[in-house]
């Protein structure tokens, strides 16, 4: 199974045994676009977040740290697809962190505890695609770690807090909503009374340093910093596509690939001017027919993607022969046309297997 069928399966909740699957997206990290993996190799400046630590029943704690996060740095420097792999194989450390102290205490942790560092939120954090892909990722994490969540911790919020909370919390059951508190000015007591001063940052009010003497226990944590424009994807790669389309306000556009033999796969590269643009894979029994998105197979969801800000691309690997319909799908948008720009590729089955070599 290709990364990116791992990633719309893990989204969309289409396949049970999440975690039985979701080593391939541990093991085919490097498959994630070049901006992001630039990223990662200087995660100590540019994201945030990490795992440290245990509360007084053994859970592992992952923080957050909010204020120094670049959301339109993030969205402008990686897909959506890869932050949403990129906190896919979080959950899965967390999970895997679990496992260990369930061999090591002897008895079963299943549920991590989530402190939120809210200091110097704002409305930079309000950047509308950042909201709507973290609003994904938070789905994503719902349907397939329903019950890992023990309790979110928000320290340090700011009057800001409630209005960043209520874009996000539809995207939340009522029983993670319930375990959301929010901490006031006496924090650093209440981190406690869950947290052992032994386990807890000394920034946050602990003991607990880096073999340096750091507070922050940095090796740990990441606190993220504002995103060079130099690694921004759309304007640092440049791609030669091979078609280009302009879809009228209200309107679709389909492409058809018959494919013969199983196992063959599917690869694209898109982007679109000035606007978001649907995009989903159907499968139907006969070419040249046209179908309306309803009346066919849904193979990739059908969902709306930040291509005017970063490139988008995957891939498919399609088990059985058939025709399968890539679609563009600009029907939600009432006075707008979009012109995408795209390139798609058949792969073989041998092609496939050189790929992932």
């Amino acid at each position: 199974m290709d990364l990116d069928t791992v990633i719309y399966l893990a989204v969309y909740g289409t396949v049970t045994g999440l975690p039985v699957f979701i080593q391939n997206i541990l093991n085919c990290v490097p498959k994630m676009n070049k901006a992001f993996k630039g990223l990662e190799r200087h995660g100590d400046k540019y994201l945030s977040g990490g795992m440290c630590g245990h509360d007084r029943e053994g859970s592992p704690v992952w923080y957050d740290v909010i204020g120094p996060l670049d959301p339109k740095g993030m969205t402008h420097s990686a897909s959506k697809q890869d932050l949403i792999k990129s906190k896919v194989r979080d959950c899965e450390i967390l999970q895997k962190e679990c496992d260990l102290q369930s061999e090591r205490l002897g008895r079963n942790i299943e549920s991590i505890v989530m402190v939120y560092d809210c200091d110097g939120l704002g409305m930079k954090h309000l950047y509308k695609p950042a909201i709507e892909t973290y609003g994904e990722i938070l789905t994503m994490f719902e349907e397939n770690y329903p019950e890992r969540l023990k309790r979110l911790l928000v320290i340090k919020a700011p009057k800001l807090f409630p209005v960043a909370y209520n874009l996000v919390k539809h995207f939340l059951s009522e029983d993670t909503r319930r375990k959301v508190i929010v901490l006031g000015s006496n924090w650093q007591e209440v981190l406690q009374k869950y947290i052992d001063p032994e386990e807890l940052p000394a920034y946050y009010g602990g003991k607990l340093t880096d073999p340096d003497g750091d507070p922050r226990c940095r090796t740990r944590i990441t606190f993220g910093s504002e995103i060079p424009k130099t690694y921004y994807v759309r304007d640092s790669i440049k791609v030669d596509y091979e078609q280009s389309v302009t879809i009228g306000r209200g309107s679709s556009h389909q492409m058809e690939y018959e494919l013969l033999a199983p196992n063959c796969a599917l690869r694209w590269q898109f982007t679109c001017e000035g606007a978001d643009i649907g995009f989903g894979v159907y499968k139907k029994k006969k070419m040249g027919e046209w179908m309306k998105a309803s009346e066919m197979k849904e193979i990739v969801p059908n969902e709306r993607y930040n291509a005017h800000l970063v490139p988008e691309d995957g891939s498919l690997t399609c088990p059985e022969p058939g025709v399968y319909v890539l679609r563009f799908d600009n029907t939600y948008s009432i006075f707008q046309s979009k012109t995408v720009s795209f390139t798609v590729d058949v792969l073989l089955p041998s092609q496939v297997n050189q790929s992932e070599r």
